[in-house]
């Protein structure tokens, strides 16, 4: 008996001891993190508000960590492609992804969906606010206000169109509210990407399009377009004499796009802590300020839960938002 009690207690040794080793190497891995480069994934082409961000903050970044953030653009339905990547992703720390406004958006857009957004993901941190930009071609004498764009649809329903970055992005949700709370018909016309839905605004294949600040305000400033408002409460800092959706004549209009960043659920909370500080001390370096304040962006930043509870609440509004404007991703 006493030997079997002997025996018993060595295995309970040798097997606190091999749980030990392995939460040895687990703190050992994670104390070494990361060790090779980070996969950073945009859901959308490159170009936009959110593609500049990502680059800029991801080379800020990677002189914090010691490793290489390489930036991948994976485009397509609204988002949906490259976050259903990422939501199947090993929860590593070696995938992220930057997300816009469609993150709280496309559960109720989209019947479908592989992934929960709230679920399948670990929240990092928000990141900065992108205002967009109602804007139209610069040769057209006959537009200069809301106003004018208002009365305009409205003697002629379904004439007009307006170019989005994709179903559910927050150029799309710019231009349904915009119906919305005009009473007006101006046909949606989806494309993947700002960049390619920019051209076709220049060519005058589309009428309109509340594109992000950053990559409308190099054609504005260039003479190709014409910006007639901004889309948030209040005016921009980048562009003050524009004045908003709002006091230009459609009252209780306000969109702010923002963007935050997620890596797939499980991964580590020491690894998304690590993240997060060196996202957080990448936007106080200079040259990222200096690039926020070139495409329009304010910084925001947050903590982790943070992040998931702005993100549940912009879920339940934008859920209702939808409900009573009608949006479908169809």
């Amino acid at each position: 008996m006493r030997n079997r009690n002997r025996s018993f207690v060595a295995k309970k040794i040798l097997t606190l001891a091999t749980a030990s080793s392995l939460l040895a190497l687990s703190n050992t891995a994670l104390a070494a993190y990361p060790e090779r480069p980070i996969s950073w994934i945009v859901p959308f082409p490159p170009g936009g508000a959110m593609d500049v961000i990502a680059r800029t903050l991801g080379e800020a970044m990677s002189k914090e960590l010691g490793q290489s953030i390489v930036v991948e653009n994976k485009p397509g339905a609204g988002g949906n492609i490259g976050a259903a990547q990422v939501a199947s992703a090993k929860p590593d720390g070696y995938t992220i992804m930057i997300v816009a406004n469609g993150m709280a958006v496309n559960p109720s857009l989209y019947k479908q969906l592989t992934y929960d957004p709230i679920k399948d993901f670990a929240p990092i941190s928000l990141l900065a606010a992108v205002p967009n930009i109602l804007v139209t071609q610069a040769t057209r004498n006959d537009i200069n206000s809301v106003k004018d764009v208002i009365a305009q649809t409205k003697e002629n329903p379904g004439k007009y169109t307006y170019a989005s970055a994709g179903v559910g992005t927050s150029i799309h949700l710019a231009g349904a509210l915009f119906n919305y709370l005009g009473e007006l018909d101006m046909l949606h016309v989806p494309y993947r990407g700002s960049g390619p839905a920019v051209t076709d605004l220049l060519g005058g294949q589309v009428d309109y399009m509340f594109d992000s600040i950053t990559s409308a305000k190099p054609h504005i400033d260039a003479g190709k377009l014409k910006a007639l408002a901004i889309t948030t409460a209040k005016r921009s800092s980048t562009l003050p004499n524009l004045p908003t959706v709002s006091e230009s004549g459609l009252d209780g209009y306000e969109l702010t796009p923002w963007f935050a960043t997620f890596a797939p659920a499980g991964t580590p909370d020491e690894i998304i802590q690590t993240l997060n500080k060196a996202m957080l001390n990448a936007m106080d370096s200079e040259k990222v300020k200096t690039t926020f304040a070139t495409i329009g962006a304010e910084k925001i930043g947050s903590t982790p839960d943070e992040l998931k509870s702005y993100l549940q609440d912009e879920t339940t509004k934008w859920q209702k938002i939808i409900k009573e404007t009608g949006i479908s991703a169809n």
